[in-house]
């Protein structure tokens, strides 16, 4: 069946007690500030090791979607994998492989700094 705007599936999971939040997509997100002298090299260093990455992360099984957001103002560096709720855990399991070596990759950047990781849903509305 169709979900209609504003129907909560009873089949997606929800975070509230109430069973108003729900979600059917899970991301994990890997960021870090990059500096902008010299061109904003460690954003091009940064970007070029995530293309090395990228293959890797695209084969994580049911993986949903892979964005790249930069934010200029803000000097933000993000990748944002996404996968379905049930899937999740899974990847979850291996320690978000390969995040570990992605992340030790890019704190060795001269210029990046900030490195942080988080997890939580997506929804379409």
């Amino acid at each position: 069946p169709i979900q209609k705007k504003g129907e909560v599936s009873e089949k997606l999971p929800t975070i509230d007690e109430a069973g108003k939040v729900s979600f059917g997509c899970i991301a994990r997100e890997w960021r870090c500030k990059f500096a902008e002298d010299a061109g904003k090299l460690s954003l091009t260093k940064a970007q070029e090791l995530f293309e090395r990455y990228e293959s890797q992360v695209k084969a994580v099984p049911q993986v949903k979607r892979v964005q790249r957001i930069v934010c200029g103002g803000c000097l933000d560096f993000k990748v944002i994998i996404s996968a379905p709720a049930v899937a999740f855990p899974d990847w979850e399991a291996t320690k978000f492989e390969p995040e570990e070596a992605f992340l030790k990759e890019l704190a060795e950047i001269d210029g990046i700094t900030s490195i942080e990781t988080q997890t939580y849903t997506l929804t379409e509305m």
